[in-house]
């Protein structure tokens, strides 16, 4: 902790706005070598306990950005808790299928080049293994197979 300071804003329109005192927080950020400065009207915590909010908050932050970039999660489709917690943890499962594919197959493409693959042929009947690596399917007729057959055709 660097500093904690009570402030009041002197600009003309923020000072009308926000006419109140604030409290700001200067906090080291030692893993990241780097100085952090919080603003609250909260002054019943220790500074401490506000500069670990703040840094959580900004963990939530990163984790929303991370969804919209790796996910692509443009928008929810719902809007109630429980549609976007839905939507979220069906584009977290595809995400860790794809990457448990990604593993097991030795793929050196991007998870997103993966997904791109995958949703333009959707509808294709090929193998994963032949559409994620453009070569010729391996003869599996000597593998057991671990699916059961309904239809002995």
């Amino acid at each position: 902790m660097r500093c904690d300071q009570i402030i009041k804003l002197t600009g003309y329109k923020s000072r009308q706005f926000y006419p109140d005192k604030l409290r700001r927080v200067k906090y080291y950020d030692s893993e990241h070598n780097r100085y952090l400065v919080f603003l609250s009207n909260n002054f019943e915590l220790s500074a401490m306990k506000i500069a670990e909010l703040f840094r959580s908050r900004w963990k939530i932050e990163l984790f929303f950005k991370w969804i919209k970039q790796h996910l692509r999660i443009k928008s929810f489709l719902g809007t109630s808790p429980n549609a976007v917690k839905t939507q979220i943890w069906t584009a977290i499962s595809v995400y860790l299928v794809i990457a448990i594919i990604k593993k097991k197959l030795n793929i050196e493409k991007s998870l997103y080049t993966i997904l791109q693959i995958f949703s333009v042929s959707l509808f294709e009947k090929v193998p994963i293994y032949q559409l994620l690596t453009e070569t010729e399917p391996q003869n599996l007729e000597g593998c057991p197979s671990n699916q059961l057959n309904l239809w002995d055709l």
